[in-house]
C-alpha cells in the first residue's frame, strides 16, 4: 500500500522511512533559496532537516524560489506534497529513505512575488543552485559579462528584473529603502570562488544600474564562498517508481542520491546563520582551496571520463567505472597532471580524495549517466579542467593528458554528427561546439578558436600542438587503443 505524501500522512509511513522530529507549525523562514533542484533538495535541505531534528534554529526553514519555467514546473509539483520531499540515499549495501520538511513554501515564480519574500525582514540569507552556466561570466575576462543581453535588459529596467541578479538587486534596494539590513547571498554552485563570482555578478549589475546602489551593496552585502558535494542524479520515473515500490510513498518530485555529502563554507553571515557546524558542515576562513580540489578532481574527473565512456558505449558511470581502462585513465590524469599543481590543504590528502571520488564513481546504486556528464560541456570545460591547463603552462609542467580530455570531448561532440552514434549535444552552444569539432579533424586550431570557451589558451603553442597530437591519435587508432596506451604507462 502506498500513501500520497503530504503532511497528513508521514504518520502513516513505514517505520522504515525517517520523518521530521519537529512540528512543521514551529518553524519559520530565515533563508529563500533559488533554484530548488534535487542537488538542493539532497544537499543544503538535508543538512537543515537535521539540523532542525536536533531542536535548533528553527527559525532558519527555506522559502523555495526561481525564474526560469522548470522552476514553476517543480513548485506545482511540491504544492500538493506540502513541500516535503522524500530523500533516498543509494547506498551498495542498501537504500534508505528520509522525509525532509527544511522547505515550508515556495515563492510563486513571478517577480514581484520574489521581490516581495527578499524584502522580508525575517529573511537573512539567499542561497542560490542557479547551475554553473547562470553567472553571466565571461570566458575570455573570468569576469562578469556586462555586454550580455540579459544583463543588458534589466539594466535598462531594473524595476522590472528578469534575471536572478536584478531580482537579489531589486530586493536589496527594498530593504534599503525600509531601513532594512541586508540578507547575504550565498552561492551554492560548483563554481572556482563562488562567492567571489557570485559579488561580481551583482556588483556589475548593480553598478549599471546606480552607482549609488553599487556602492551600498559592496559595502553591506556580504558572498561567503562554498564547497558543495553530492552526487545527485536527475529523477526520472525509475526513481519515481522505485520510492513508491520501496517504501510506499507516492512523491511527484523525490530525490535519489549517493550516501556522501560534503559542505564546506566560509563563515561570513553578519545577519546570522544556522548552526550548520552541529551537522558536519565545515566553517572555514578561506574555502577557496577546498573548491579547487573538488572541482578538479572530483568534477573534473566526471568530465574526463564522461567523454571517453560515450565514445566507447557506456551508458552508466558505474559500468565505466568497471572498465579498466577508463579507470586507468582517471587515476593517471589526476595522479600526473592534475594533483601535483594543486595547493596544498592541511590535513587533506588528495590521493585519498581521489580514491573517494574514484569510489564514488563506481556506486552501481546511483546509476548516474554518462549522458548527464557529457552535458552543458561549453559552461563546464572552462571552469573544471581549463583552469588546471592554465595552471600547469604556467608552470612548465605536463599538459598532455589533460589536452587529451579536451580531445576526447572535441571527438565525441563530432560523433553526435554521425546519426548512428545516438549522442545528443546538449549544450547552449551545441551547433557551433559541432561545427567546431567537425572542422577540427582538418585544422585543429578550429577547435581551440573557440575564444568564449578557451579564452587565452588557443594561443598556447605547447597546449595546441598537444591537443592537436591527442586528437589525430583519436582519430587514428580510436578512443580505446588510445586508452590503452594510458594503462601501459600506468603499469
Amino acid at each position: 500500500m502506498t500513501r500520497t505524501l503530504s503532511l497528513a500522512t508521514l504518520s502513516d509511513l513505514p517505520d522504515t522511512v525517517a520523518t521530521p522530529l519537529y512540528r512543521r507549525d514551529d518553524l519559520s523562514a530565515g533563508i529563500v533559496h533559488i533554484g530548488v533542484g534535487n542537488f538542493h533538495r539532497a544537499h543544503q535541505a538535508v543538512y537543515l532537516d537535521r539540523l532542525f531534528n536536533l531542536g535548533r534554529d528553527h527559525d532558519w526553514a527555506i522559502i523555495g524560489a526561481g525564474v526560469k519555467p522548470f522552476d514553476a514546473e517543480k513548485r506545482a509539483a511540491l504544492i500538493g506534497q506540502d513541500w516535503l520531499t522524500t530523500v533516498v540515499e543509494m547506498d551498495p549495501s542498501g537504500y534508505s529513505a528520509r522525509v525532509t520538511g527544511a522547505m515550508i513554501g515556495f515563492c510563486p515564480v513571478e517577480a514581484a512575488a520574489l521581490i516581495d519574500q527578499l524584502a522580508d525582514p525575517a529573511i537573512r540569507i539567499v542561497s542560490l543552485t542557479i547551475t554553473e552556466g547562470g553567472y553571466y561570466v565571461d570566458a575570455t575576462t573570468g569576469g562578469f559579462n556586462a555586454a550580455h543581453p540579459e544583463i543588458q535588459r534589466d539594466a535598462a529596467t531594473p524595476d522590472q528584473p528578469e534575471t536572478v541578479f536584478g531580482l537579489l538587486l531589486a530586493g536589496l534596494e527594498r530593504r534599503r529603502a525600509l531601513g532594512l539590513p541586508p540578507f547575504t547571498i550565498l552561492s551554492c554552485d560548483n563554481l572556482p570562488e563562488n562567492g567571489h563570482v557570485t559579488r561580481a555578478a551583482v556588483l556589475g549589475l548593480a553598478g549599471l544600474i546606480s552607482p549609488d546602489l553599487h556602492d551600498w551593496v559592496a559595502e553591506n552585502v556580504t558572498f561567503p564562498g562554498s564547497m558543495v558535494d553530492c552526487i545527485t542524479p536527475a529523477t526520472s520515473a525509475r526513481e519515481i517508481r522505485m520510492v513508491a515500490d520501496r517504501f510506499g510513498i507516492n512523491d511527484a518530485a523525490p530525490v535519489a542520491c549517493e550516501p556522501f555529502r560534503q559542505w564546506v563554507m566560509e563563515d561570513n553571515f553578519p545577519q546570522g546563520r544556522p548552526a550548520l557546524e552541529h551537522v558536519g558542515v565545515e566553517f572555514v576562513e578561506d574555502v577557496a582551496p577546498y573548491e579547487t580540489m573538488k572541482l578538479r578532481i572530483l568534477n573534473a574527473g566526471h568530465a574526463a571520463i564522461a567523454y571517453p565512456a560515450a565514445l566507447l558505449g557506456h551508458d552508466y558511470v558505474h559500468d565505466a567505472m568497471a572498465d579498466p581502462d577508463i579507470a586507468a585513465w582517471l587515476r593517471h590524469l589526476m595522479g600526473t597532471e592534475v594533483i601535483p599543481i594543486l595547493p596544498p590543504i592541511a590535513g587533506v590528502d588528495y590521493a585519498a580524495y581521489l580514491t573517494t571520488c574514484a569510489k564514488r564513481f563506481a556506486n552501481p546504486a546511483i546509476s548516474d549517466t554518462i549522458a548527464r556528464l557529457c552535458l552543458d560541456g561549453s559552461n563546464r570545460q572552462p571552469k573544471f579542467v581549463l583552469p588546471s591547463i592554465a595552471d600547469a603552462l604556467a608552470v612548465g609542467g605536463a599538459v598532455d593528458l589533460l589536452a587529451l580530455e579536451v580531445a576526447f570531448w572535441c571527438a565525441y561532440l563530432a560523433a553526435s554528427d554521425d546519426k548512428g552514434a545516438g549522442f545528443v549535444v546538449e549544450d547552449e552552444r551545441a551547433d557551433s561546439l559541432i561545427a567546431a569539432a567537425l572542422r577540427a579533424s582538418e585544422d585543429p586550431a578550429a577547435f581551440l578558436s573557440q575564444e568564449e570557451i578557451f579564452g587565452t589558451l588557443a594561443g598556447d603553442s605547447r597546449f595546441a600542438a598537444a591537443f592537436a597530437r591527442q586528437l589525430g591519435q583519436i582519430e587514428t587508432y580510436g578512443a580505446r587503443a588510445v586508452l590503452k596506451r594510458i594503462c601501459q604507462a600506468v603499469a
